[in-house]
């Protein structure tokens, strides 16, 4: 094998074993950042020997081994071989002298569910969101500071700096790398979920920027979200966002024009949508019924999104449906953007007056004030119900409001339209 074909090969297999070697890591060091830098040495060791001696039959065993013994190497420089045997082995009763020896065979453990202990620490509600995000992407999703700072629409240095106060803010704190049980569980997967989500709708629909949509982040979620579902198999909300993650994603190519702008539901091409990805959802989306979750938030979006996915053309959307499941969503995660949908969904599945009158009952929140979907929504009605002018200056308040250059050029056009 050439030498650049090796390093090819080692660059794709640290990047499917690098989430799981800083996660057994992270649990032994206590230390996330110490468990990064770990798992870096073990690559720049893996570029250095591999391609004279081949890539091994394991090579994930192998980058671990080499990490855990650059670690007791590091126990044995710093003298702390004791008190990480302390942190490692703390449940013991006895509290001997600690050799590296223990060290080692305490590394031998077995750890479980170590990726999924690192994913919940990563997304520790300790930790402000955006850091959530970019730390899980940096962690679990091994993309670099730069390609978090160009996902975002931010510059490197603050997208580092973010990381390093996250992980001195988990040094701080004491965590202890452990999957959450009992009555914890549910918040910290909540916040889990919540960087998960947060992190598919900034690739979904973009705040900021030239770009509608950003695939590559939609897929990171995706690949997230995947990696949960299959380390937390009984968990409805897991594959309620994860159904409702495919299914989305199924229509991102048919979402922008070419010409970059947007393309509604209503009018994409529907034999553009990804079938593997809808069965994918809907898949997901049935499991997180049979598990008891299909009045879970994130199920019940899926729910709606797989109206859509179900019908082969705009005409067959059963917005009736769609109209019920928001009305239930609003009871179950009361928002003003689910007031917002939900009214969309009355005016498609009653007409414009009736979405028209639910949107003047939350024309006064604060969280809509400045949102532009919500003057957009209100240009539809206007415009389907006939008031053209009225529907203009809707659509050209939402043009001021967007800070996403192709959603400006949308409704921009949709103003221009209300001219005939």
């Amino acid at each position: 094998m050439a030498a650049s074909d090796t390093h090819q090969a080692i660059e794709a297999v640290f990047r499917i074993e690098r989430a799981r070697l800083i996660a057994g890591l992270a649990r032994l060091t206590r230390d996330v950042g110490l468990a990064e830098e770990l798992a870096q040495d073990a690559l720049v060791t893996a570029l250095s020997e591999w391609p004279k001696s081949g890539v091994p039959a394991n090579p994930g065993a192998w980058l671990m081994e080499t990490s855990k013994r650059r670690a007791i190497d590091g126990f044995r420089r710093t003298k702390m071989a004791a008190r990480k045997h302390v942190e490692i082995g703390r449940d013991l009763e006895d509290e001997r002298d600690t050799s590296v020896e223990d060290a080692e065979a305490a590394m031998d453990d077995d750890l479980g569910d170590e990726l999924l202990s690192l994913i919940f620490t990563a997304c520790h509600p300790i930790l402000p969101p955006e850091a959530r995000a970019a730390l899980t992407l940096r962690l679990i999703g091994g993309l670099t500071t730069d390609e978090i700072a160009r996902a975002f629409l931010s510059n490197e240095a603050t997208i580092a700096q973010r990381i390093v106060r996250a992980k001195k803010t988990i040094g701080n704190a004491g965590l202890t790398y452990e999957v959450p049980r009992g009555a914890e569980r549910g918040p910290r997967l909540a916040s889990v979920l919540e960087v998960v989500y947060l992190i598919f709708n900034e690739g979904y629909a973009a705040t900021a920027g030239e770009d509608l949509i950003r695939p590559s982040l939609c897929a990171e979620a995706q690949r997230l979200g995947r990696i949960i579902a299959g380390l937390a198999p009984n968990e409805p909300e897991v594959f309620g966002l994860l159904a409702l993650m495919e299914i989305q994603a199924s229509r991102l190519a048919a979402r922008v024009a070419p010409d970059g702008s947007s393309v509604p539901i209503t009018e994409q091409n529907r034999a553009r949508w990804d079938r593997l990805l809808i069965g994918r959802g809907l898949a997901a989306l049935e499991r997180a019924e049979t598990l008891g979750g299909s009045r879970g938030p994130y199920a019940l979006q899926a729910a709606l999104a797989a109206c859509h996915a179900r019908a082969r053309k705009a005409d067959e959307t059963d917005w009736p449906k769609i109209a019920g499941l928001y009305d239930t969503l609003r009871e179950v995660m009361p928002s003003p953007v689910v007031d917002l949908n939900r009214a969309v969904a009355h005016s498609m599945a009653f007409g414009p007056d009736a979405g028209l009158k639910l949107i003047d009952e939350i024309s006064e929140a604060a969280a809509l004030r400045n949102y532009a979907p919500m003057p957009a929504a209100r240009g539809d009605f206007l415009f389907r119900a006939g008031r053209l002018a009225e529907a203009r200056a809707e659509f050209e308040r939402a043009a001021e409001l967007s800070r996403n250059a192709r959603e400006r050029e949308f409704l921009l056009k949709r103003a221009a339209a209300c001219e005939g």
